[in-house]
């Protein structure tokens, strides 16, 4: 087995099975140690931000929670079979070349929450050393912070799985201690009656409430591009079940990080300037384990977001190695946060790519799931590393590398999605066919939920993607 200082070699290519030495409890600890962090804190306050009361905030977050957890469960099925990371995976459903589908949107999600991550770390570190010192070193001392924290991020991605393993169990254990001894630092100021602001982001109640639902759940649909990057370290001899339980529960743990942030958030003086109000009313002993927790939490949920990417990537500019597609992306990401905390709102920022994301990334994960069933599990990791070596051909080249069906599906089921969404940075021309409430979720799920299956039955597949028993004799 490497090291955990050993940089490493294995690339999108299929995992040697020797190497799948992971458990699903691994990818519990990685699911859950890139979210108990800052950045899902970040997203907890934003309902109360909206301007909903604490117990208003508290069942959107719970419904957030548990319909991204249950989106997001199955997309733990895929590494231990084809031994890659989700987006190569996809090429079996959208094509070989099709699949740059899912590279796009682990792009997309890479780039949001990596930013967020060294966002609110920055932000957290800044607070607490004026807090801690009387030292208001502003703008200086929060780039300093986030150029820190970016470059340990890259550093940690660029040594590879082994080394965020490590680094997601310190971040499970540490951050839940510091999360809990929050209890004692705010607990006494907390209020649940807390009613909100009565100012609501979109107006009204039930729009607003749907806007928090949906913000809040972003953060379990944004590990779907990922969690093949870390579950393909896992034998396909561990049941299914276990593969489905492992993400699920890592989601439901989150409630945790999400929680502190809506408490707390109740009792900052502008929920839309929360680190600040933060550290501002935390007393003097919480302050250090606020940096830690700051630290290792930005690390955490900037590896895991970053990692997969520059892995990607690697399969699609052949010339760059996993280590210089990080880099790169790395790079990138750190010019966007600079730009976006500097020059941008990150409150409306965040909530413009959570919405992108949810939209975006929902319905490929559903047509990945649908596949899935359809196939019973079934691929063929050497045929979908075609277009990653350079060769056509193979079972998955569909028409010119692209299966029309699933692309057939997701595109008019993002479109709606997009079409019909109700956000303060996203409002699409229908946004009122529900009388203001969002129904962009349901429009987008129904849409590929039901297409793909009828393109399917009107246009069946070729017969070789099928598992063996499904062809006719």
């Amino acid at each position: 087995m490497p090291k955990i200082t050993t940089v490493e070699h294995n690339g999108i290519a299929p995992i040697p099975v020797r190497e799948q030495t992971s458990r699903p409890r691994d990818l519990f600890r990685l699911a859950f140690g890139g979210a108990n962090t800052f950045a899902t804190i970040i997203l907890g306050t934003l309902p109360i931000a909206y301007g909903l009361g604490f117990w208003a905030a508290a069942a959107a977050t719970v419904t957030g929670v548990l319909a991204g957890a249950c989106v997001l469960a199955p997309m733990g099925l895929f590494g231990p079979v084809t031994r890659t990371n989700n987006a190569v995976s996809s090429g079996a459903h959208f094509g070989v070349v099709g699949r740059c589908v899912g590279s796009f949107l682990s792009l997309l999600t890479a780039i949001t929450f990596f930013a967020i991550s060294v966002w609110v770390s920055g932000d957290a570190v800044a607070g607490a050393a004026q807090r801690l010192f009387g030292f208001d070193g502003g703008a200086v001392l929060r780039g300093v912070a986030y150029g820190v924290i970016a470059v340990a991020t890259l550093v940690v991605c660029i040594y590879g799985y082994r080394f965020m393993l490590l680094i997601n169990r310190i971040a499970v254990s540490l951050g839940t201690i510091i999360m809990l001894l929050g209890i004692f630092a705010y607990g006494g100021k907390f209020d649940p009656s807390f009613a909100g602001t009565g100012e609501y982001a979109l107006g009204t109640f039930w729009p607003t409430w749907i806007l928090a639902a949906l913000t809040v759940m972003a953060n379990p649909i944004s590990f779907g591009a990922f969690l093949g990057d870390w579950s393909r370290y896992i034998p396909a001899t561990h049941s299914r079940r276990s593969l489905l339980a492992a993400p699920f529960l890592a989601q439901v743990a989150t409630l945790l990080p999400f929680g502190f942030g809506i408490a707390t958030a109740t009792l900052v003086t502008d929920a839309g300037d929360y680190i600040a109000g933060l550290t501002a009313i935390s007393p003097l002993w919480y302050a250090i384990p606020l940096i830690v927790v700051a630290l290792i939490g930005g690390l955490s949920t900037g590896t895991t977001a970053l990692y997969g990417t520059g892995l990607d990537f690697s399969s699609i500019f052949v010339r760059l190695s996993r280590v210089r597609a990080t880099l790169l992306i790395g790079s990138l990401s750190v010019v966007f946060i600079f730009v976006g905390n500097f020059a941008l709102d990150m409150v409306s920022s965040i909530n413009a790519f959570a919405t992108l994301i949810v939209l975006c990334t929902s319905p490929w994960m559903v047509i990945m799931m649908i596949g899935y069933l359809i196939r019973r599990g079934y691929y063929d990791p050497v045929d979908l590393q075609v277009f990653n070596e350079g060769r056509e051909g193979g079972r998955y080249w569909f028409t010119r590398g692209v299966n029309w069906r699933a692309m057939a599906a997701w595109l008019p089921a993002t479109a709606l999605g997009l079409l019909t969404a109700n956000t303060p940075m996203i409002a699409g021309p229908f946004r009122d066919l529900a009388g203001g409430v969002d129904i962009s979720l349901p429009a987008t799920l129904l849409t590929a939920a039901i297409t793909y299956p009828v393109l399917l039955r009107i246009f069946p597949e070729p017969r070789e993607v099928l598992a063996p028993e499904l062809v006719p004799a």
